[in-house]
Parts: structure tokens; C-alpha cells; sequence
């Protein structure tokens, strides 16, 4: 039976680098239902499950389908689904019963304009606050954000590390430019990927959940009876639907288990920083034109930098507020009506002027020229 792809060197999609770096880490189930611009991801997957001993699965819609890989994930498997903008709500009530399990999966959702059906086929970026509130309650998410088919691979095998590390869902907030985007990608020898499974329990241990850190975690058929409800319960799984100290106990283990690790989850590249006068803070598809803005600003007389954030939930607040202390201006482009923005206007506490720059509707990137012209603007309004 094939498991991975060779090592080696392939011009591949985006969405197929996905689906081929889930092999890779483990993964052994998929469900989902199709979705443009997800579906390459399912279609992939239910090519070569098969070859891996795994099972891919089209369920009758999203609900189901995140419903069948909290099951799978319980049944002992590395599981995910995959899906866009409407399909993603659909699943907003079993992302939280899944952080309220402690359900380790990957949701991958291939963002796509909206609200609503919007315009399918194209590219946006307004799922990020989506990603971080979008179920009910109190919890803190794991979001991650690949610019590359390259980071496609990387990060798939991440985020399902930091799910097994974590005991949690995590979301692969990729876009539409570069799920469907072909370019060049290194695959490396198997031995050489680290790759993270599940802590097991002992025989003697009774406490699965709600301990401040990540439980172990049995698969159904272990042999250790827990049960598994997405009400409030204690360290044992049992409900205490009425007791208020316990709830308060639950919830914040749930957070405190990602917010206490932040500096070991939250990652970003960081580019030109040395001595600049002006930071880029960027994501997904939009972080690809910010090499060449630099560039021609650097022709212009501007030194300018970027901070590329590959996690975007926990957000990196440290290495926002260090940039912001040594530059005259943060610039903010995004595809989507300023939600990143915010939290970066958020954690500067008003240290240095935040700008935005916002393009959405048609799918159409923000340019390096466009970038350009508003650090002009921006430094000279400043100046």
C-alpha cells in the first residue's frame, strides 16, 4: 500500500499539497461534503485513503460530516474535513462540542468571498474572526494561515500536531489563491517530518478531561468507559450540568491549556524587520505581494518590513508590540473589511499609527503597487 508521496521535488496544487501532508501525519479519515474551494481537498483524499488503509467519506452535509470525524478521531483515528465560507458555519455547532470534548481533527476551511453563497469561485479572507468566535462560549482556538502550495504541506502536518499535542480542534484558515494556485513543492523523506500522535492513557488512570493541561486520551473500545458529552462535566466526563465551580473549572482549562503555551504555538515569519521605518503585517494570499512592496519602497527611499503571521489565533501580541516600538507606521492589508486590523490596533495600544488597507469583492489580490501607494500616503500624512 502507497503511504506518501515520494521525496522529492513535484509541481503540485495547493489543496492536493494539503490532502498528501494529512497522509503524512496520520491521518486516516476524512469526511466532508463538496464545496468550491475545498473540494479538490475530498476528491484527493478519497483517491488515496485507500491506499493508506483509510477511509474517505461524503456525508449528506457539514453538520455530518465534522459529526463523522469527532466519531472517528474518539474511534482512535487521526481525522478532518474540509470545507468553505457556508459550509464552515454549518459546522460552527460541532467545532464547540468538539473543544468541549477535547476532540483532536483538522477542519480546513478554503476561504471564498461572502456572506452568504457570495461569489463561490472567489478568493477572500473573511473568515478570520469567523475562525476565532464563531461557536458559542468561552474557549481559544488554534488557527493557522498557509501563503504557499509549500505552507499547504508544512502547516497541514502542524495542525495536526498542535491538534494530537493539544487534545483540540484546529483550523486551517487557508484561501482560495493558494489552495488553487500550482507551484513548486519539496517533499521531504518521511523520516525527516515530525510527527506528533495522541498521549494514551495507563491502565490506571480515570482522569480524561477538564485537568488545566492535555488528559490522555482512550479510544472507544479501550476498555475505559468514558463517557463523552458536550454538556458541562467533570474530570471523569460525567455531567454537572448545575454545579457553577465546575463549569468555571472546565472552561478554563479549556483555555488555559492553548493561552499558557501561545509562545510555542503562535508562529510568523519575520522579514526586513532590521531598522525599518514602516511594518507590513500580513497573511494568506496577501502576505505575497508584500516581498516586492518592500523592494520597490526600498527604491523609494523607504525602509520598510513585514511580519508574516503563519498563526493567526493565538494571536502573536509580543511580536506585535515589539515591532511597534521601533517604526513610524503599521500597515494592515487584508481582503476583508479590517479584521486583523483591529487586533493589531488592539495590542499597539496606540504605540504607533495602524492603517488599513482593505480590498474585497471580484477576488482580486492587493498588488505590490497598490501596497505602495498607501505607505506613501501613509508616510506622508505622518511626516
Amino acid at each position: 500500500m502507497t503511504k506518501q508521496f515520494p521525496p522529492g521535488t513535484y509541481f503540485m496544487q495547493g489543496n492536493q499539497a494539503c490532502a498528501e501532508a494529512a497522509i503524512a501525519a496520520g491521518c486516516r479519515f476524512f469526511a466532508g461534503y463538496p464545496i468550491t474551494p475545498a473540494t479538490e481537498i475530498a476528491e484527493h483524499l478519497a483517491n488515496r485513503l485507500p491506499q493508506t488503509h483509510g477511509i474517505a467519506i461524503q456525508m449528506e452535509d457539514e453538520l455530518a460530516a465534522l459529526s463523522a470525524v469527532i466519531g472517528a478521531s474518539w474511534a482512535g483515528a487521526k481525522a478532518m474535513t474540509a470545507t468553505s465560507g457556508p459550509g464552515f458555519s454549518l459546522m460552527q455547532e460541532n467545532i464547540g462540542y468538539a473543544f468541549m470534548t477535547e476532540t483532536p481533527c483538522v477542519i480546513a476551511d478554503i476561504q471564498r468571498a461572502g456572506p452568504s453563497t457570495g461569489q463561490a469561485t472567489k478568493c477572500a479572507q473573511g473568515d478570520v474572526m469567523q475562525s476565532r468566535w464563531g461557536t458559542h462560549g468561552d474557549y481559544t482556538p488554534i488557527v493557522l494561515s498557509p501563503n504557499s502550495v509549500q505552507e499547504m504541506y508544512s502547516l497541514t502536518i502542524r495542525a495536526f500536531n498542535l491538534a494530537e499535542t493539544y487534545r483540540t480542534p484546529v483550523i486551517f484558515l487557508a484561501d482560495e489563491i493558494v489552495a488553487h494556485m500550482r507551484e513548486r513543492i519539496i517533499i521531504p523523506p518521511s523520516h525527516e517530518i515530525r510527527i506528533v500522535n495522541r498521549k494514551k492513557p495507563r491502565k490506571t488512570d480515570k482522569t480524561f478531561f477538564n485537568t488545566g493541561k492535555t488528559p490522555p486520551m482512550p479510544s472507544v473500545g479501550d476498555g475505559f468507559n468514558v463517557p463523552v458529552t458536550g454538556s458541562t462535566h467533570n474530570k471523569h466526563g460525567h455531567r454537572y450540568t448545575a454545579d457553577s465551580v465546575v463549569h468555571r473549572q472546565l472552561v478554563e482549562g479549556l483555555a488555559s491549556k492553548i493561552n499558557k503555551n501561545a509562545n510555542q504555538i503562535t508562529n510568523h515569519e519575520d522579514y526586513n524587520t532590521e531598522n525599518c521605518e514602516i511594518i507590513i503585517v500580513s497573511y494568506g494570499c496577501t502576505s505575497r505581494a508584500v516581498y516586492e512592496t518592500i523592494e520597490l519602497a526600498k527604491k523609494k527611499g523607504i525602509n520598510a518590513g513585514s511580519i508574516r503571521l503563519k498563526t493567526l489565533w493565538p494571536f502573536p501580541e509580543k511580536a506585535i508590540q515589539t515591532a511597534a516600538k521601533n517604526v513610524k507606521m503599521i500597515l494592515v492589508p487584508e481582503m476583508n473589511l479590517r479584521q486583523i486590523f483591529y487586533e493589531v490596533e488592539r495590542v499597539v495600544h496606540g504605540a504607533t499609527p495602524v492603517l488599513p488597507m482593505n480590498k474585497i469583492g471580484g477576488g482580486e489580490m492587493i498588488t505590490p503597487e497598490e501596497l505602495l501607494a498607501e505607505i506613501i500616503r501613509g508616510v506622508s500624512n505622518i511626516d
